[in-house]
C-alpha cells in the first residue's frame, strides 16, 4: 500500500503546511506549474516525488520532468501530465491515445479548479488537486491524499490549506 499527496499549481510557493502533509505521505505528486525547482527540492528533503512540467515551468524543471509522465504504482496504471482536460473535455494533445489505452487513474492540474470524477465511458478516475500554491483566481489552496493498494484507490480525502 502506498499514501500517496498529489497537488499541482504551487507557482514557486511551498510552506509548513503543505510539508506537513508531505511528511504523512509515502510519495508525492506534482501536476505542474511547480515554478521553481526549490519547490520540489523541498519535498524531496522528505519524500519521493513524481511529476511532470506546467506551462510556467522553466528550463530546469523540464530537464527534470517530462511532459506525461506514465507509470505503475502497486496495480494502477498512471497517467499525469499538466493540461490534459477531464471526461468529456480532455486536451486535443492526448484525446486520441487515451482512448487507445486508458490508465486507471488520470491526474492534470492547470485549472485550479479541484476535481475528481469517473470516466464511465474509458473506465479511470481522473484527478485534478486543485492549486495549492498562492498565484491565481482560485480562493481556497487545495491538494488530494489517497492510498493505492493493489488495484484499489481508496481513501480519498481533500486537503483544503489557508485562503491565499
Amino acid at each position: 500500500m502506498k499514501k500517496i499527496l498529489l497537488l499541482s499549481d504551487t507557482h514557486n510557493y511551498i510552506d509548513a503546511q503543505i510539508l506537513k502533509f508531505v511528511k504523512q505521505a509515502d510519495e508525492v505528486w506534482h501536476a505542474g506549474d511547480i515554478g521553481n525547482i526549490e519547490v520540489i527540492d523541498a519535498i524531496k528533503e522528505l519524500k519521493p516525488v513524481r511529476a511532470v512540467f506546467g506551462n510556467i515551468d522553466d528550463t530546469i524543471v523540464r530537464s527534470e520532468f517530462p511532459l506525461n509522465n506514465k507509470f505503475t504504482i502497486e496495480k494502477v496504471s498512471v497517467w499525469i501530465t499538466h493540461i490534459g482536460g477531464y471526461p468529456n473535455k480532455y486536451d486535443p494533445r492526448i484525446k486520441e491515445e487515451i482512448q487507445k489505452k486508458p490508465p486507471l487513474l488520470f491526474i492534470s492540474g492547470h485549472s485550479h479548479i479541484l476535481k475528481v470524477q469517473f470516466d464511465k465511458k474509458l473506465n479511470l478516475l481522473h484527478m485534478n488537486p486543485g492549486a495549492a500554491g498562492k498565484h491565481g483566481f482560485h480562493k481556497v489552496r487545495t491538494m488530494l491524499r489517497f492510498e493505492i493498494n493493489e488495484d484499489k484507490i481508496s481513501n480519498l480525502e481533500i486537503i483544503e490549506l489557508a485562503k491565499r
